[in-house]
């Protein structure tokens, strides 16, 4: 099988974006909470916030003429690769503290991997990309890692 990944595709592995900072509000969490239907005290009243905030927390806000076909904006650390249709292929999350009302957060974004494999109809590229969101004082908050899948 001849790979679809070149030289040039893998030298992208390893690459950052700028970090971007965001102040956490009572106001943000309670409407997250609200808009996701979470019944605990604690998420409502804009305390705390609850698993997966932080996913919308630091992207990028766009005209909708902007967005790509699937309702994505154009991620800057992702190459142009050879194939097109991006798919979920799966996250995981490690919760260091919760998220509180008056943090200040900074995600450090960067392409960890990129590796092929061969499908039932076809080649498959996959991709990952590791945040790391701290605080203030630099301590960890979470550190996520998000794959997906180009087929």
């Amino acid at each position: 099988m001849t790979s679809l990944l070149t030289a040039e595709l893998l030298a992208h592995i390893g690459s950052s974006d700028q970090p971007r900072t965001e102040q956490v509000t009572r106001r943000d969490i309670r409407k997250y909470a609200v808009a996701t239907g979470q019944q605990q005290q604690v998420y409502l009243s804009g305390e705390k916030a609850p698993p997966l905030f932080h996913v919308a927390l630091f992207w990028d806000i766009v005209e909708l003429d902007q967005l790509n076909p699937d309702g994505t904006s154009r991620d800057p650390l992702v190459p142009d690769f050879p194939l097109k249709r991006a798919m979920a292929g799966g996250v995981q999350i490690e919760y260091h503290r919760s998220i509180r009302a008056g943090d200040q957060l900074t995600a450090h974004r960067t392409l960890t991997n990129i590796y092929e494999k061969q499908g039932r109809q076809g080649p498959l590229i996959f991709y990952e990309i590791t945040t790391a969101i701290v605080d203030r004082s630099g301590d960890a908050v979470l550190t996520e890692v998000y794959t997906r899948i180009v087929r």
